[in-house]
């Protein structure tokens, strides 16, 4: 589960000058990369993105190239594959723009949340709900749907490399329902235990009031 960990966004504590930087500034540059690669589709655009955001990484998180080779493996084959589809549909220089773009993306989310622990990101998520309070907006239960759901991808990603090395190992690894079985058992067990603590913490009693109510 690691990969898929380091993939999707996992704090880890350093020195680097991105660790100093306000949550905010990280969060806009972050999405500045997205807008960039999306809006102007050119090779030196995704160039750019590519360097500042390696850079970003080798230089203000102090990460080794290696690190950074790892962080990208688990998207690899789909990279991969949407490079040689890319190369054969419309050219390599496409293909350089289209997956060095979403690379880059990559990157750029992995440096904030790197460098970001948790509790920030969720504070920030709350201070940006905030102003939509007036319409209905809870900011502190989006907060928890976005930090449940930060932890529950790795898991259930890490989960279907877990139950296919399983498969893998007993000669399985072709038949269907012994990969699916465990994964959709293990997902509701994860699902029922989220519940649970989510219950003992009184989260949804709220809900139970209003809806037993006249």
């Amino acid at each position: 589960m690691r990969g898929y960990g380091a993939t999707l966004g996992l704090y880890e504590p350093g020195k680097g000058f991105l660790y100093r930087l306000p949550t905010a500034v990280k969060a806009a540059a972050s999405l500045g990369c997205a807008v960039a690669v999306i809006a102007w589709r050119s090779p030196s655009t995704t160039a750019v993105a590519l360097v500042l955001t390696v850079g970003c990484l080798l230089v203000g998180a102090r990460l080794s190239p290696a690190r950074l080779l790892r962080m990208l493996l688990p998207a690899a084959p789909v990279l991969g594959i949407l490079a040689l589809y890319q190369s054969l549909a419309q050219g390599w220089l496409r293909a350089f723009v289209v997956v060095g773009g979403i690379t880059a993306c990559l990157l750029a989310a992995r440096a904030l949340t790197l460098t970001t622990t948790t509790q920030d990101l969720l504070d920030g998520v709350v201070r940006l709900v905030r102003p939509f309070r007036s319409i209905g907006a809870d900011p502190e239960r989006f907060a928890l749907a976005v930090s449940i759901m930060l932890r529950s991808i790795p898991y259930l990603a890490g989960m279907v490399v877990d139950v296919r090395q399983a498969a893998r190992a007993r000669g399985l690894e072709r038949d269907p329902r012994v990969v699916v079985t465990p994964l959709v058992l293990g997902a509701v067990a994860y699902a029922h235990r989220t519940g649970e603590a989510l219950a003992a913490r009184g989260l949804g009693d709220e809900d139970d009031e209003d809806d037993d109510g006249p």
